[in-house]
């Protein structure tokens, strides 16, 4: 892993977490409509161009995956978008952007847990302070989003809460097997694994469109549908097509429990996004928050820079070892 690889993964990672931060802000944008017709509408225009960009590859993209691939990318279109993206949604509207970022905050330490048990991962322990720090910045949004709770928005809060805890584990799932089969699937491009991802998702939408129609109320306008409309193309354009892209490409120059970190990236633009739309600055503890953020990438980076170097001072005894015993 050199260093030109961990820079472009890393600013890979920044601008993908600077366009998902964008899914945050979706529900606040057209309140009129709920999680389901967001995840319906994002997901079928993230379908529809992901077709029109697979369609000149689909010759050379189809003889190189068997039953085993469409299967995986079935499963990763349901936990990383459909189910996820409803429970985030839905997440998003009952608690408020703040706490959903507190929970969805947590991936980096759930995601790096799980890669830390790959071979040849840099081990837990050195990783340690990283993760504590990417803990307590969460705990200190969480903090400062629940004490605004009143005893009156109790239960959106927990029911909130709870579906944000869904989205975590359903995206921990996504991050995590995704990244395995972009490593073992050197025959497909991470932009080509994007867009079949998005053919799936799409199918997946079809599916959920009946239901989505039969919660509407009939009293939406058309210039809410419209809304609706722009606001769907636009994530699915900007996180869904150039967002997933980044990621894949950032999937496949970093190791997962350095993955793990970038998400923190999501996180941040967020809650940037979400100050812009309040129309505030943070709090003080906000910032707090923001800084441990920031030194828990920076640390995570340091430890996996001094494994490297670690790794090629010992190749490089070896070799003059090598060279001392011909």
């Amino acid at each position: 892993m050199s260093n030109n690889k961990v820079l472009e993964g890393v600013a890979c990672g920044i601008g993908a977490g600077a366009l998902w931060g964008l899914v945050f802000l979706a529900p606040e944008l057209v309140p009129e409509f709920g999680p389901l017709h967001l995840t319906v509408g994002r997901y079928l225009f993230y379908g529809v161009f992901s077709v029109l960009l697979i369609a000149p590859l689909w010759r050379r993209v189809m003889p190189k995956l068997s039953r085993r691939e469409w299967i995986a990318l079935g499963w990763l279109a349901f936990a990383g978008n459909i189910f996820y993206y409803v429970l985030l949604s839905s997440a998003v509207r009952l608690g408020g952007i703040a706490m959903t970022s507190l929970v969805i905050g947590f991936l980096p330490v759930a995601v790096t847990i799980v890669g830390s048990r790959d071979q040849g991962a840099v081990p837990l322990r050195q990783l340690a302070p990283s993760l504590a720090l990417c803990v307590l910045g969460a705990l200190c949004i969480g903090a400062e989003a629940l004490s605004g709770a009143t005893s009156a928005s109790i239960v959106e809060q927990s029911a909130g809460l709870l579906c944000a805890i869904g989205a975590l584990v359903s995206w921990t799932c996504y991050a995590v097997w995704n990244s395995r089969w972009l490593t073992k699937l050197r025959q497909v491009s991470g932009h080509e694994w994007n867009l079949l991802t998005g053919v799936m998702t799409c199918a997946q939408a079809l599916l959920l469109l009946p239901f989505a129609l039969a919660f509407s109320d009939g009293s939406h306008s058309a210039a809410a549908w419209t809304q609706l409309a722009g606001v769907s193309a636009g994530v699915a354009v900007l996180a869904s097509i150039t967002g997933n892209a980044l990621w894949n490409r950032m999937s496949r120059l970093l190791p997962l429990t350095l993955v793990g970190q970038m998400i923190l990236f999501e996180t941040l633009f967020a809650l940037i996004y979400g100050f812009v739309w309040e129309q505030r600055l943070p709090t003080p503890l906000e910032t707090v928050a923001f800084t441990l953020v920031f030194l828990s990438v920076v640390s995570c980076l340091g430890v996996h820079r001094k494994a490297q170097s670690s790794l090629l001072d010992h190749s490089g005894g070896d070799a003059v070892a090598s060279e001392g015993k011909s």
